[in-house]
């Protein structure tokens, strides 16, 4: 079972906007509303929380995707402006079949794997960032390759789906070196995919696409496509 909840948080909320400005105590105060993990794992894969933010002229939507029912009357008393609104995604897994198209949103973190050959740690290679559209157009083909889906082609040959750069996401990590910044550099996709596999892209849907999953990157939206 997969809940999405859909939350309404409050500006006047000093809570709210701590975690506005810092993604590592917003991913906290959604952690909260869940059970403790005491496997050892890591606690935001056994609750299979993904979240994003979307801004909307009415306000900011907060989608949180769970493995788990959770409990928002923990959440500070101010943090909701109305009251969160939780449903089972029963719905959206069963529109998940091959050949079907569909909308989709998702904001990600598109990143690729730098290998220096003149480094000993060529090997692993660092991770960066991609920024250009070219290159985040190329990010997301492959994910579909590697996860059951394509983007199609519009009318004139441009793959259907727009990227929107985001301002990036930023937040610090306390750990035994000290406090660590955390950056993350964000885009929207906004589009139509075509299901390859269904099997593979429900994966994709529970566990999200690309890096940065407890920092608001990864969770995908999807809603029927309406025929021209």
């Amino acid at each position: 079972m997969m809940y999405l909840s859909r939350l309404r948080p409050s500006l006047r909320s000093r809570d709210y906007r701590r975690d506005l400005a810092d993604v590592q105590h917003m991913h906290r105060t959604l952690m909260s509303v869940f059970p403790e993990v005491v496997s050892g794992g890591s606690a935001r894969q056994e609750n299979g929380l993904l979240w994003r933010l979307d801004r909307t002229d009415s306000g900011h939507v907060l989608l949180v995707q769970s493995a788990l029912e959770p409990n928002w009357g923990d959440l500070p008393s101010d943090y909701l402006a109305v009251p969160a609104e939780t449903r089972e995604m029963d719905s959206v897994f069963s529109a998940i079949t091959p050949g079907r198209t569909l909308h989709f949103r998702c904001t990600a973190n598109p990143t690729r794997v730098v290998r220096d050959p003149n480094d000993p740690k060529a090997d692993r290679g660092r991770r960066v960032a991609l920024h250009d559209e070219k290159s985040r157009l190329g990010w997301i083909a492959r994910k579909g390759e590697q996860n059951g889906f394509v983007i199609p082609a519009t009318s004139d040959g441009a793959m259907a789906v727009d990227v929107t750069p985001l301002p990036p996401k930023i937040g610090y990590k306390s750990s035994s070196a000290g406090r660590n910044k955390i950056t993350v550099s964000a885009a929207q996709y906004d589009g139509r995919l075509v299901v390859t596999d269904a099997d593979a892209f429900v994966e994709a849907v529970r566990s999200g696409l690309g890096r940065a999953k407890a920092y608001g990157c990864g969770l995908i939206s999807l809603a029927p496509a309406v025929s021209a």
